[in-house]
């Protein structure tokens, strides 16, 4: 890592942040990779998984379920890929069990290629470096507004705010 350089006249009063090692801190969160998969907390891609399966056939004769996944390392190195025009990824397997009525079928399938952050913080798409930002989520609920219209009359408006979907405003007009 390289020495940072202070040219202010004021001390900094706390270390600021290494925000980098915070992005890719939340990334290994998500993934999990090197957590073996019977220790696997329920956050990120697995809690993903288990919030999905299992899926149900409409007569409820045949059951999908979700059993473990596994990232394998990426073919490439990040500098590689880089220099390739690549995607710096990892293939993405998940092992499901099928369930009917003939008896229990377990079987690893390949879901695809899963982008991976290089040590930057970084990821490498068709050989070009992207990052990510985050945004602002706001908490789902209903929002009250009032305003005051150009007439002088009262307009009130809510906002329904899902926990995943579009959301739902509504104004009322002067009438």
């Amino acid at each position: 890592m390289l020495k940072r350089e202070y040219f202010g006249t004021i001390e900094e009063v706390i270390e600021p942040p290494n925000l980098i090692e915070v992005q890719s801190k939340s990334y290994e969160d998500f993934l999990q990779k090197d957590v073996s998969p019977s220790k696997r907390m329920e956050t990120g891609l697995q809690a993903v998984f288990q919030e999905v399966f299992p899926i149900k056939s409409y007569d409820e004769t045949i059951e999908l379920g979700f059993v473990s996944y596994d990232i394998e390392d990426s073919k490439a190195s990040a500098l590689d890929a880089l220099r390739s025009g690549e995607t710096f990824s990892a293939a993405l397997y998940v092992t499901f069990n099928l369930k009917d009525d003939t008896g229990t079928k377990k079987e690893r399938v390949y879901m695809g290629e899963l982008p991976m952050m290089t040590r930057r913080g970084t990821f490498v798409i068709n050989g070009a470096e992207r990052v990510i930002v985050s945004q602002l989520h706001r908490s789902p609920g209903i929002c009250f507004e009032k305003s005051v219209h150009l007439n002088g009359k009262i307009l009130h408006s809510f906002r329904i705010i899902p926990d995943r979907g579009s959301w739902l405003e509504v104004q009322f007009d002067t009438n």
